[in-house]
């Protein structure tokens, strides 16, 4: 479930929607075409899109949430990228996929000023 800030916007984690919102349409623009798009900005797009609560279930643990993740479930796909990342023989994914989910979803928590 989103949570508004002090203005009242919706927080996607603790970004404002908007925020998230137009971060994803940059990276979309940038790789537009599946020719142009990376494994990582595969799996940043996808991070975004299931934070935003337009994704069937987490892209890296599948689990499903009802709506849009809290941040508590944002956070723990973090973790599960981060030990995916760790333990190769978790993986079922390609690695750079795996980092762009996990730069997305830490950009989107707080954990990270950087945006993939």
């Amino acid at each position: 479930m989103y949570k508004a800030d002090s203005h009242g916007e919706q927080n996607v984690g603790i970004r404002p929607r908007s925020e998230v919102e137009e971060t994803y349409r940059a990276l979309e623009a940038v790789g537009a075409g599946t020719t142009q798009q990376t494994q990582f900005s595969r799996g940043a797009l996808t991070g975004y899109l299931w934070a935003l609560g337009r994704g069937d279930a987490a892209p890296i643990t599948g689990a499903g949430a009802d709506g849009s993740p809290d941040l508590s479930l944002l956070t723990a796909e973090v973790d599960a990228s981060a030990a995916q990342l760790e333990d190769s023989t978790q993986r079922t994914v390609p690695r750079d996929y795996i980092q762009g989910v996990q730069a997305a979803l830490a950009w989107v928590c707080g954990h990270d000023d950087a945006r993939p």
